[in-house]
């Protein structure tokens, strides 16, 4: 059966998204929506990149969109600056009986004890209200620390730690909000970006040291966070812009979920804007960057996973992974019963139907 779907967002996930949309038979695009009023109008296959014309014109109303009546949205409009719109453009998307999936706030990925209550309460109550159900998901956080380290835990016969690492070169990330004003990259060391306020990194993955911690069915103590940043030794530039001299050009971060006073599962991001700086700090497994996950028990696993594209590189590829996550669940999260889901909750999403000859 068809399942009627429309797009949120057209950005760096969005388009690819919306690309998978419009190609898979098995999908129906009600509508695309836009936040910039530039490309309100546009074609759906304009917007995907694709040489196609679908009919669909993109609109900034979101109520035209939920006029509709689709049976699931794909949300990919950036969240990490406008946290309070997202999360009330959920409530009203799920309250009108519309599923969502989506790639953003990254924290709806397991979001109890993590998020204020009265921040879950008004997304929980909407599923109720609509019978919907909301899927939050990606790469990191997403499958590169929930499946696959669970997954793996499911082979061991006694677990010390979990630890999913990303170990990647930022430099070919286009999205200046995020890599300067969230992450605080060519800023001065002494300037606290959004990122790194005290509590922000716990908030943003402490869904994934949390639902780590419901896989292995314990309980935490608390969670922790710890960072380092390494100032630019010259200035240079990246795809988002200009790196001055002596601002921030390489980043590490640790959120650690605690139990008896030891680390069970961690988060760690290693983050360079140059493979030269830093050389000591962990080196991914593929030059610009990979994802690892180490459970240390008995049996020990270490898995990296490279990604890669013959249309980009290693963060092209992490966008487009981000995007088929979010869209190749949206069968499973239609049939799911009403609530926000997990990875925990959904069965396993195999890539049904995705098969093409070369």
């Amino acid at each position: 059966m068809t399942i009627r779907v429309a797009a949120i967002g057209t950005g760096n996930v969005g388009k690819h998204a919306l690309a998978q949309l419009v190609i898979n038979p098995d999908y129906e695009l009600t509508g695309v929506w836009v936040s910039s009023p530039a490309k309100a109008g546009l074609d759906a296959g304009e917007l995907a990149g694709l040489d196609i014309s679908t009919g669909i014109r993109a609109t900034d109303d979101l109520d035209a969109i939920l006029a509709a009546k689709p049976d699931c949205v794909v949300y990919t409009a950036i969240a990490d600056n406008r946290l309070l719109e997202a999360l009330e453009d959920y409530r009203r998307i799920l309250a009108a009986g519309i599923n969502v999936v989506a790639s953003s706030a990254v924290f709806l990925q397991y979001p109890w004890q993590v998020l204020p209550a009265e921040m879950i309460e008004p997304i929980e109550a909407a599923t109720q209200e609509g019978s919907s159900s909301l899927f939050v998901n990606g790469i990191d956080p997403g499958f590169a620390n929930d499946l696959l380290p669970l997954a793996l835990a499911g082979a061991c016969q006694q677990i010390e730690q979990i630890r999913c690492m990303e170990i990647v070169d930022y430099a070919t990330y286009d999205s200046p909000a995020v890599m300067f004003d969230v992450m605080g990259f060519g800023k001065p060391l002494e300037e606290t970006p959004m990122l790194l306020q005290p509590g922000v990194l716990s908030l943003a993955w402490g869904s994934v040291v949390r639902q780590l911690a419901a896989g292995l069915g314990i309980e935490l103590d608390e969670v922790t966070e710890e960072h380092t940043r390494v100032p630019a030794p010259e200035a240079f530039d990246i795809a988002s812009g200009h790196i001055p001299q002596g601002t921030t050009a390489a980043l590490r971060f640790e959120v650690r979920g605690m139990r008896d006073g030891k680390p069970a599962v961690v988060l760690e991001h290693v983050t360079r804007l140059r493979d030269d700086l830093c050389p000591d700090w962990p080196q991914p497994a593929q030059e610009g960057g990979s994802y690892r996950v180490v459970v240390t028990g008995e049996p020990s696993y270490t898995l990296d996973l490279c990604l890669s594209s013959p249309n980009g590189d290693h963060n092209h590829a992490g966008l487009v992974a981000t995007a088929a996550r979010v869209v190749n669940a949206i069968p499973a999260v239609v049939a799911a019963a009403p609530g926000i889901r997990t990875t925990l909750d959904l069965p396993l999403i195999t890539g049904r139907g995705l098969y093409a000859a070369g």
